[in-house]
């Protein structure tokens, strides 16, 4: 997924990243990955989260936790790249480059709170 809109003049260039009104955001993290690791390899009960590429190349794989015939999907993500995390779906992402990108939740990221809303199970390595 692309950013949803440009608006480009003679100062630069604005992106419309994300244009839900549906979700509402309680966190924001920067992230940064050594090429070659894996993130995530979890699923939340409650928690969306949108990711934004801002350097780097990952890949990203995704599956249903609660259908054990599930496929694993993946696409690859370059920088200006946006994927969007739901509920019960398990994800991971790894790192084909070092990286840098941003977590935008619908969840607060205590670690507290984090840890109750979110199950861990690896779908890659």
């Amino acid at each position: 997924m692309h950013p949803v809109g440009k608006i480009v003049d003679d100062r630069g260039v604005i992106a419309r990243l994300i244009d839900d009104d549906t979700l509402v955001f309680r966190g924001v993290l920067h992230i940064t990955s050594k090429k070659g690791s894996v993130r995530s390899n979890h699923y939340h009960k409650k928690d969306y989260h949108y990711l934004y590429v801002e350097r780097g190349k990952c890949e990203y794989y995704e599956k249903e936790a609660n259908n054990p015939n599930a496929k694993i999907e993946s696409v690859s993500l370059a920088p200006g790249d946006l994927v969007l995390s739901k509920p019960g779906i398990i994800h991971a992402v790894k790192f084909l480059e070092d990286s840098v990108i941003w977590a935008f939740t619908t969840e607060k990221r205590r670690q507290d709170t984090y840890e109750k809303d979110t199950i861990r199970v690896t779908i890659i390595k």
